[in-house]
């Protein structure tokens, strides 16, 4: 039995909870007789991202894997409450909610979280009857901190199915790591003594890769055993960034530092992306032709500033800017804005408070250069300067630069005028390639707001 056969959490949470929520859209629409059209295959698609995303983030399958009923269901509501805000408020700005079907949509809002529960009771009451007897037991190989972390996490996940008997280690006694809990069974000579006379199912060897004469030994002697057995790769050695298993050419890989927005993150990045920055353009230019004649006409000099930045992958891109100052430095040396800064114009000053200057980087957007959120793009000059310094900075550019970002909601908008902020800009910069979700670029657009509203650190 392979391990990812039982609790199917993956399918469930990835594939067919969204199914069911947009089979629900459908039905609810064929029920009060509303014609299915394209505005509703719209709200169909991003029913899906959204809930994938959300589902993802709530995590209600915590609960249900440790067999928590009442927290799966609370998980479920919770959630949903969370998408149906985010699809409303979709609709509510982009105008597209009045061209919906009202009975339509509320019957689809009120009856897909039961649809959920029935699908979860549904699932546990046809496989509770054979979870006794599907509990398979487990040895490790390794009494490390990588092991103690795996045992931990069948021990708080009852869903898997999986029973820890103990540890097999080579160590001595005072080698080994504080909380360990379980039995030391034996050195590894003694496993496939013990998995024989015990009829062990499931076999994970937690061993650095110098111990490789060791565990070719000991998969050896298991070839005369019915287990599984499971390596336990110790990645956790490097600073990861969204770290998985892959396969090239049929050869399996583990990616240790990769771009997030891969296969169907980059569509919906993408897509996103092309969303609302034509919304925001569209809404926002009168408001931009206004801002174009004022900077014209308030000091001499081109109405858009033109700056070479690094991009994807480092390449070079042009950003646009309103230009808010008398010079447009794009040289080896560019000399950050302070407060008070006498280069910058009148008008500079407030474009720059209110972050309107930034405006023509939604062009940049539409042109696949940037991203909406992201790392914000420095002049080629900082970046020369800054690579050298800081540890890790060229991996801000394994995705695109963004109008907003995770550093500039959490107060680092601005100058940067000391190593120790540029470092804690670039720090927040790499959680957001660790972390991202399409959840995370909803939540750093509204907080872009609220700070931009504050005008703060802007200048």
């Amino acid at each position: 039995m392979n391990i990812s056969d039982l609790p199917l959490v993956a399918f469930f949470q990835r594939v067919l909870d969204p199914l069911i929520i947009m089979g629900s859209l459908y039905l609810c629409s064929a029920a009060v007789g509303a014609p299915f059209n394209g505005y509703m295959l719209i709200l169909m698609v991003l029913a899906f991202y959204v809930s994938t995303s959300v589902y993802a983030y709530v995590d209600p399958y915590r609960n249900w894997r440790r067999g928590h009923m009442l927290g799966y269901v609370r998980g479920v509501l919770v959630g949903w409450a969370i998408i149906a805000a985010i699809l409303l408020l979709l609709g509510k700005c982009s105008g597209l909610i009045s061209l919906y079907d009202r009975k339509a949509v509320t019957a689809w809002l009120l009856v897909t979280p039961l649809a959920l529960l029935v699908n979860y009771v549904a699932t546990w009451w046809t496989g509770n009857g054979r979870r006794a007897s599907e509990v398979r037991s487990v040895v490790i190989v390794g009494a490390n901190d990588l092991g103690l972390r795996f045992a931990e996490k069948i021990e708080n996940q009852a869903g898997h199915l999986m029973q820890v008997r103990g540890f097999f280690d080579d160590r001595m006694e005072l080698r080994r790591p504080p909380g360990l809990r379980h039995e030391m069974l034996g050195k590894m000579d003694d496993v496939a003594q013990y998995v024989r006379a015990h009829n062990v199912k499931m076999i994970y060897i937690s061993q650095p890769i110098s111990a490789q004469p060791r565990i070719r030994k000991l998969i050896d002697e298991l070839q005369d055993t019915t287990a599984s057995v499971y390596f336990l790769p110790d990645i956790y050695v490097f600073d990861l960034m969204q770290a998985r298993f892959d396969s090239v050419a049929g050869m399996p890989v583990i990616a240790i530092c990769e771009t997030p927005f891969t296969g169907f993150n980059s569509m919906v990045k993408r897509v996103s992306d092309i969303v609302l920055a034509l919304a925001i353009q569209i809404m926002l230019l009168p408001i931009m032709l206004v801002i174009a004649l004022l900077v014209k006409l308030g000091s001499p000099g081109p109405v858009i500033f033109r700056q070479r930045r690094y991009g994807l992958y480092g390449e070079e891109i042009i950003v646009y800017k309103f230009r808010s100052m008398t010079v447009t430095e794009d040289g080896d040396k560019v000399v950050q804005a302070r407060k008070g800064d006498q280069r910058v114009t009148p008008i500079g000053a407030f474009l720059r408070k209110s972050s309107l200057d930034e405006l023509p980087q939604f062009i940049n957007v539409l042109q696949g250069r940037m991203s909406i959120v992201g790392p914000r793009p420095h002049a080629v000059a900082h970046n020369e300067q800054y690579r050298k310094l800081i540890k890790g900075y060229m991996l801000r550019h394994k995705v695109k630069p963004g109008i907003t970002g995770w550093a500039q909601v959490n107060g680092l908008r601005g100058e940067t005028e000391t190593l120790d902020k540029m470092e804690a800009r670039i720090q927040y910069d790499l959680d957001y390639l660790r972390s991202w979700s399409l959840w995370l670029d909803i939540w750093i657009i509204l907080c872009t707001v609220k700070v931009v509203l504050k005008r703060e650190n802007a200048f």
